[in-house]
């Protein structure tokens, strides 16, 4: 199998593995027993904490463990918003944001909010004017993703956060695509909330943090425990979090080093397939863009036939967003950006990790063209374009 779907998921480090082992056989105390072997459960949780913190930064008593990167953007979102709903109850954000965050501020329209979606650019970037023309007097949160996790585009979310901080506006960033992957340092990058995963960085499923900058206030979405300092209840997932205090250890070693090798990698999948393939679009910013993800539209047929023909070949890949792949619609993110419905639908999403090599890449370029002719050919579209450009 070739695995080019890092983007979705990634496979769980040996090292990782290792660390949350004990915690699932033998250390099982419940870290909030006073005894002292739950007191060891506790122990590994604070460490997995303060190795979190230390991959941005932050203060350890800043980072709260969620269920996920998802509930962590809903805790951000819908926790701040019931908070201060007494300022105000109007919140900015964009139409390229993963689910979680357009859901989420679904949810708080129907409560009686108001959102104001902003518009991106062909490449998928908001550009800090548009908050700053969106902003009211009754805004009280701006969340805008720091990498979008469908085409790559990074945000300028520094700029936007000294917006915010200007006004006295609070801002959330979705940065689930970007830790273990972008220097992220919360003591400098203006922004008060932001969502990770460990799922994304080789740490276990079903574990996430937000880091909640000190003196900001969310109500909490979960009742019934004074866990995470009565902001997350629920006996904490001890064997996960470890899992994901290892994966940002390891993360914050070989960042400089994954992100070169991946991103010459990503260059050299990108060229020869551009190469190859006529009638192609290469979607998102040209550098401004995460190291891992190379993103295509390819003219004339359905991304969904691609991703079943290169599965039969042993190749995994995505047309985009896996919370989204039951859908028969177009990329939101695509279409978004301006793009068609007749484009976006032929949209893929090739996102690489560590194991990935050269030899991989070649097998990619081998089989995809021939698979891309293979279905144009049964394409009435690509039938009337081929003859136009021939006269």
């Amino acid at each position: 199998m070739i695995y080019l779907d890092h983007a979705a998921t990634t496979k769980t480090d040996p090292e990782v593995l290792a660390a949350m082992m004990p915690y699932l056989t033998q250390e099982f105390g419940n870290p909030s027993s006073v005894y002292q072997f739950a007191g060891r459960s506790r122990a590994a949780l604070e460490n997995a904490r303060e190795q979190v913190a230390a991959l941005i930064n932050a203060d350890p008593r800043e980072i709260v463990f969620t269920g996920g990167g998802s509930e962590a953007d809903n805790l951000a979102i819908k926790g701040y918003a019931w908070a201060h709903q007494d300022k105000g109850r109007h919140i900015i954000t964009s139409a390229i944001e993963h689910h979680a965050v357009l859901h989420a501020c679904e949810r708080l329209e129907k409560m009686g909010f108001e959102v104001t979606t902003l518009c991106v650019d062909q490449y998928g970037l908001v550009h800090p004017e548009q908050v700053a023309e969106a902003m009211r007097d009754d805004t009280i949160l701006v969340t805008i993703m720091h990498g979008n996790n469908e085409v790559g585009t990074i945000q300028p979310v520094a700029e936007i956060g000294a917006l915010c901080r200007e006004r006295k506006v609070a801002f959330h960033s979705d940065a689930v695509q970007t830790l273990g992957k972008l220097p992220i340092n919360v003591k400098q990058l203006p922004v008060d909330m932001l969502a990770f995963s460990a799922h994304k960085i080789y740490g276990p499923k079903g574990v996430g943090v937000l880091y909640l900058r000190k003196g900001v206030r969310v109500w909490p979405l979960i009742d019934g425990g004074a866990q995470e300092r009565q902001v997350r209840a629920g006996t904490e997932n001890v064997a996960g979090i470890v899992g994901m205090g290892k994966a940002c250890e390891l993360a914050g070693q070989r960042m400089t080093e994954d992100n070169a090798r991946i991103a010459e990698l990503r260059d050299y999948l990108r060229d020869r397939l551009m190469a190859e393939i006529p009638y192609m679009l290469y979607t998102g910013h040209p550098e401004q863009r995460l190291p891992n993800i190379a993103s295509f539209c390819i003219r004339y047929i359905e991304g969904e036939s691609i991703l079943l023909m290169l599965d039969a070949e042993g190749i995994c890949a995505s047309s985009g967003s896996a919370c989204t792949s039951g859908s028969l619609d177009p990329s939101h993110c695509l279409l978004a950006m301006g793009l068609p419905h007749a484009i976006a639908h032929g949209s893929l999403r090739v996102s690489l990790g560590r194991e990935n090599t050269r030899e991989e890449c070649d097998r990619v370029v081998e089989v995809l063209p021939p698979i891309v002719q293979r279905l144009r050919e049964m394409s009435p579209l690509y039938g009337d374009a081929a003859r136009q450009s021939e006269t």
